[in-house]
């Protein structure tokens, strides 16, 4: 669908709830009146970044400033609109979203109102936490495909260190020895297989565990 597909199907959505809709006017793709309202809309063959920016600059004129898109089909690149990160991004700058349908059919996503998401507590206090506990800085942001060093691996590998060499020792003492408070947790899930139970409040390091730690000694 050409940019001018989508006009005549917007402007009939429009008209509909009362406006007086004309097109080209001053840069603005759309144009719609009723009574003091005014309201802007932007039309693009899909969803872009160039898009947004023309929604956030006609917020300059009026509130009621929104973008329309063709519904995406199964050959369409990118975030397409009904995707939530893109929804939330233009409730986010103040502006509404449109789609239209092969068929003419507009459907209304989002309006153009004032939106504070919900900040969710939970999610950031794991994110604090995981900042604080991990050690130093060993991974490259933006890195992709390479295992990422969490505070938990760090806890691991000074866990394994310390069996490496000190042989078999009990949750508690790696406790206190390695800064490592869920010691006990990490020596029983054993996400890794580094860690091996060798009797009652006993563990020992595993070949696998030896092996992976050279790899990261080496790798250090």
């Amino acid at each position: 669908m050409a940019e001018s597909d989508l006009y005549k199907p917007v402007k009939a959505f429009l008209e509909r709830q009362g406006f007086e809709v004309k097109g080209e006017v001053r840069g603005c793709d759309v144009v719609a009146a009723k009574g003091e309202a005014l309201l802007v809309v932007e039309l693009k063959q899909r969803f872009t970044l160039e898009l947004l920016l023309q929604g956030v600059e006609r917020l300059a004129l009026t509130d009621l400033v929104y973008l329309a898109v063709p519904e995406p089909t199964e050959r369409s690149r990118g975030p397409g609109p009904w995707d939530k990160r893109v929804v939330k991004l233009c409730r986010r700058v103040g502006v509404g979203l449109l789609t239209v349908s092969s068929r003419g059919r507009v459907e209304l996503i989002a309006e153009p109102e004032p939106y504070q998401p919900r900040k969710n507590h939970k999610k950031a206090a794991r994110l604090r936490a995981e900042h604080a506990r991990r050690e130093g800085d060993p991974n490259l942001g933006g890195i992709t495909r390479i295992k990422i060093v969490t505070a938990y691996r760090q806890e691991a590998i000074r866990i394994a260190e310390a069996l490496a060499s000190g042989g078999p020792q009990s949750p508690k003492t790696l406790k206190a020895a390695c800064e490592a408070p869920r010691a006990g947790s990490i020596l029983r899930d054993n996400h890794y297989g580094w860690f091996e139970r060798q009797e009652k409040g006993i563990y020992v390091i595993t070949e696998i565990g030896r092996a992976d730690l050279a790899k990261f000694q080496t790798s250090r």
